[in-house]
């Protein structure tokens, strides 16, 4: 049986659009998945001691986890501005460590529409957070916010340029 020239294009544009489908397809299946936070944190490079601390204090699946969390990230300029010896220190003392670094850590999403549009935050180390807004300059406690809205998926970093304490 000989397919006339109509049933040729129909069969034609069929196979096209079968061949369009399965190679969309593919690349749905290709594209890469959103990163968690830690996996953001390590792949950044301006977050080396907040990864080392996270892992020396047993955080890093807490943060992998499914959340949502909404992080408050002090980078490496901020660890390094603590005083002389500190973080070894902090290193040493894994409560006290533990203590630090989940105070940065807030369940929920907030991104930065959110958090000016609040006064206060409560970190899963159980005590508050003090957000100021002044004109363009948001605060946390003492650290102010540099860079937001950097979205996981499980949750949001907000980068801070100081390290916070309870």
């Amino acid at each position: 049986m000989e397919l006339n020239v109509i049933q040729k294009y129909v069969y034609a544009i069929a196979i096209a659009i079968i061949a369009v489908i399965v190679v969309a397809g593919g690349f749905l299946f290709l594209t890469p998945q959103q990163k968690n936070i830690v996996e953001i944190a390590v792949d950044d490079g301006r977050f080396t001691t907040l990864v080392v601390a996270l892992e020396a204090a047993d955080l890093v699946e807490t943060l992998e986890g499914s959340g949502p969390f909404t992080v408050f990230a002090p980078t490496d300029d901020a660890f390094n501005a603590l005083p002389a010896g500190l973080i070894d220190d902090l290193l040493a003392d894994i409560p006290e460590l533990t203590e630090i670094l989940t105070y940065h850590v807030v369940s929920g999403e907030y991104m930065a529409a959110d958090v000016v549009g609040l006064n206060s935050l409560t970190t899963i180390q159980g005590t508050d957070i003090t957000i100021q807004v002044n004109g363009d300059v948001v605060t946390i406690d003492d650290a102010t916010i540099i860079i937001t809205d950097i979205d996981a998926s499980n949750g949001v970093i907000h980068v801070i340029d100081a390290v916070i304490t309870p």
